[in-house]
């Protein structure tokens, strides 16, 4: 008979040795003095430098107060899936909002924005009779799957290349149903789809288009509902999804669209009919950090001049990082081993937070830390971040960019 867990073991033993493998700090974050957390399982305090709560919104007191008003007045949890008994007057109030902010007319709330993209996509591929979707090679993981989910028909193109996109458009039948699926922020390299663009190859050839914001809502245009808003095409876009867990400081995702299309998904999605809701709690919070980001610009602003601030003292001392439009910091290793090496020295002798990214989520030999400064880290940080750094590329004789005199 096999020995599973000898197999297990194996298998785990090579990530180790290919410095792959990953391990989990334990920390608790310090509720108004965030980036602060106490790292449980190691010694002391540290500063999160890689946090996806990319505003501060977590601990931000509107949120808070929105949460625990009505975590008195609804208790814990909604009490079931939307269907049975868990559709709340929050998530109704939340759904509104997140439509308001996308200027759609309706959107339809998920557990997390994996399940979001999982579902929408799955669903909408899946029963739109011959669609195909033509996605960017460079699309996360829940997209992939929920395309691959549909078994629908799939085209990858070249990552945001529009000559490669048009061409595999022009391939396919006139009046094939067409879905072209992208984010607007990839999360690990930084860089920024073109979104215009995008929308004219699509209305030139009739196809639909997805668009996953979950790197940008809240962080860019002039109400925080992403880069579309920003470039002012939010109404070409079919789909706009996003995510309640990152700038937005909750946890959830979503879609926006027409009230016919999300009525669709509502009806005929598994990840959303079969799911426990979520508690009306986080729709509360949710909601509020919405509406403050509609109107305060101060968070984005701070955040903007941090980045800018962390991008210019690592060209100062020469240490590369992918150069993007976004408010994603890749600092580029390029080996496995040095990279988990540099995030374990960072923790436990600088008390700075920073996991490794490393294969599978970024390809071999492009391992890197993913620096997301946020409009709570102050001056000080970001100089002992840098400091630290320097002193890590010397010792583990890494390549440094030419310094400009």
């Amino acid at each position: 008979m096999m020995d599973y867990n000898g197999f297990f073991r194996a298998e785990l033993d090579t990530l180790r040795e290919d410095g792959n493998y990953r391990t989990f700090a334990e920390l608790e974050r310090h509720c108004g003095n965030f980036p602060n957390a106490s790292w449980h399982n190691g010694a002391g305090d540290v500063k999160i430098w890689c946090s996806n709560d990319y505003l501060g919104m977590g601990q931000h007191p509107t949120v808070l107060a929105a949460m625990h008003e009505a975590l008195d007045r609804c208790g814990a949890g909604a009490g079931g899936t939307r269907n049975i008994s868990g559709n709340t007057h929050d998530h109704a109030l939340l759904e509104a909002e997140i439509a308001d902010l996308h200027n759609k007319d309706a959107a339809l709330l998920f557990t997390s924005g994996y399940v979001a993209n999982w579902s929408a996509l799955g669903t909408l591929a899946a029963r739109i009779p011959d669609c195909v979707v033509l996605s960017d090679a460079l699309n996360h993981a829940s997209m992939i799957e929920g395309i691959r989910h549909s078994r629908a028909g799939k085209v990858i193109w070249k990552h945001n290349d529009l000559e490669d996109l048009e061409r595999k458009l022009a391939e396919l039948p006139d009046g094939q149903p067409k879905l072209i699926a992208f984010e607007s922020v990839y999360s690990m390299d930084g860089d920024i789809a073109p979104i215009r663009e995008i929308c004219d190859l699509a209305d030139r050839y009739g196809a639909m288009t997805y668009l996953d914001e979950v790197h940008a809502v809240g962080l860019y245009g002039a109400r925080g509902a992403g880069i579309a808003e920003r470039d002012g095409v939010m109404d070409r876009i079919t789909v706009v999804e996003g995510t309640l867990g990152k700038a937005f400081g909750v946890v959830g995702g979503y879609i926006a669209a027409s009230a016919e299309l999300c009525d669709f998904v509502r009806s005929f999605a598994s990840g959303f009919i079969f799911t426990t809701a979520l508690p009306p709690s986080v729709a509360a919070g949710a909601a509020a950090s919405i509406r403050h980001l509609k109107c305060s610009s101060e968070e984005r602003r701070r955040q903007q001049e941090n980045v800018a601030a962390v991008r210019r003292r690592l060209d100062e001392i020469g240490l590369p990082h992918l150069d993007n439009p976004s408010h994603i910091i890749p600092v580029m290793v390029g080996d496995p081993v040095k990279c988990k090496f540099i995030s374990d020295v960072l923790l436990k002798d600088h008390g700075i937070y920073i996991q490794p990214i490393n294969y599978p989520t970024v390809p071999k030999g492009s391992e890197r830390l993913r620096i997301t400064p946020s409009p709570v880290h102050s001056q000080e940080d970001i100089a002992h971040l840098v400091t630290a750094l320097e002193s890590l590329w010397t010792r583990c004789e890494l390549a440094r960019r030419p310094v400009a005199a």
